[in-house]
């Protein structure tokens, strides 16, 4: 499948879910080559890497201290492995011209992106909230380079640390402008991510009139519900990473006792 095709079908996929089981969009996470084979042979129709995740696995933190160029051929690595649409984790841009980010990503073969309104500041200086005409001017410059590329434009307000002192209808409030400015600027679904509760889920599903993507994580409602509430894709983050090191940890931990593992 040619990357126009991948894109194509990616867009549909959003445009088909909740699915006849009521189920969204699920795209599990990668981090390589080998976790992508292994979920798209478990039958998914398309799949998303994860910066963290992707990060970990080269030998840094989140928050896009990893050289660009390093997550750029991660992702690649990521989608000449399987024959199926992959959204990539480009964080916050990495200070890339929107043209060079399109020619990248384009490049890597991703047939989405989510691009997160978070910026990453100086050493030190640590993230914060991007400006929200700045942000849309962003995707507006990036929808211009790529005009099939699935942008999933993530808002950050509920990221713990964020909009400090707001009240929970000031957040709600401002996570529903910040989608709305992004779709006006030609993104095509919203990522609201770190937002577990189920009413306020269901009010952004709600208010925001494209399809909406949120983060699973332990507690949250199933992802039947999620579907019932109006969500549209779940992602995973580093969660299938952290389960898998989990396993790994323990097998190395028989190991180092001596112990036949349980391979």
């Amino acid at each position: 499948m040619d990357l126009p095709a991948k894109k194509a079908l990616l867009r549909a996929l959003h445009e088909n879910h909740p699915d006849e089981r009521g189920l969204p969009l699920i795209l599990p996470n990668a981090w390589d080559a080998a976790s992508a084979r292994v979920l798209v042979d478990a039958g998914f129709a398309a799949i998303a890497t994860a910066s963290h995740a992707v990060s970990a696995s080269l030998g840094y933190g989140d928050g896009e201290t990893a050289p660009y160029a390093e997550m750029f051929a991660a992702a690649g690595r990521v989608t000449r492995a399987v024959d199926v649409p992959v959204s990539v984790d480009a964080e916050a841009g990495y200070g890339l011209p929107p043209a060079e980010l399109a020619a990248r990503l384009r490049e890597a073969g991703a047939a989405g992106c989510n691009l997160e309104d978070t910026a990453h500041g100086a050493p030190g200086a640590g993230p914060a909230l991007a400006d929200v005409a700045a942000q849309a001017g962003r995707i507006a410059a990036l929808r211009d380079a790529d005009r099939e590329l699935f942008i999933n434009a993530r808002v950050d307000v509920y990221v713990p640390g964020a909009l400090p002192g707001a009240s929970d209808a000031e957040r709600l409030e401002d996570a529903v402008g910040r989608a709305r400015a992004y779709l006006d600027a030609g993104a095509d679904g919203v990522f609201v991510i770190a937002v577990s509760d189920e009413t306020t889920i269901g009010k952004l599903a709600g208010r925001i009139p494209a399809p909406l993507n949120v983060l699973y994580r332990p507690g949250m409602p199933s992802l039947a519900r999620l579907g019932e509430l109006g969500v549209r894709r779940v992602t995973f983050g580093p969660g299938l990473q952290r389960v898998t090191l989990t396993l790994l940890a323990r097998l190395a931990g028989e190991l180092h006792a001596g112990e036949t593992p349980g391979l």
